[in-house]
């Protein structure tokens, strides 16, 4: 599994990494909020054009994750359903915390339990919990943190 840098050429797979996660997570996730091409704008405008965004690419060239990055933060982590359970989001996270030494916080929802377990199993700490009344979603979410390395 290599990972490397997200380019303009990669949204069709970071989108169908985006999508295919969270469709296959959607039991344990609030009701989407936005459309499939608001998505598609999101990760072709945003993430890939505005952020630091990874993709984890097994040997096929197929994206298996997608990890994104701001400063001090984690704002997305997704690994395609048929890689779960696979090591490709512990990958991505230690990709993360080697970017970020000094220390990353995140957002997931409450309902995630599997995010949770992940992120707390790789010494994150959840420092905040909200009703979700600010996220578009409105459904509770808790702000984790990891203290750095």
């Amino acid at each position: 599994m290599l990972i490397r840098r997200a380019e303009p050429a990669d949204a069709p797979e970071a989108i169908r990494v985006f999508r295919d996660s969270r469709t296959a997570a959607a039991a344990y996730l609030p009701s989407a909020a936005h459309t499939a091409a608001e998505d598609e704008g999101f990760v072709r405008g945003v993430l890939i054009a505005d952020r630091q965004t990874w993709l984890a690419v097994d040997g096929d060239g197929q994206a298996a994750g997608l990890l994104s990055l701001s400063p001090g933060w984690i704002d997305q982590l997704y690994v395609a359903p048929e890689y779960w359970g696979h090591g490709v989001g512990t990958l991505l996270l230690g990709h993360a915390k080697a970017l970020q030494p000094s220390g990353l916080q995140l957002w997931t929802f409450e309902s995630n339990l599997g995010a949770r377990r992940f992120y707390e199993r790789h010494g994150f700490v959840a420092v905040e919990r909200t009703d979700g009344a600010e996220n578009e979603e409105r459904a509770p979410d808790i702000r984790y943190a990891w203290s750095g390395s």
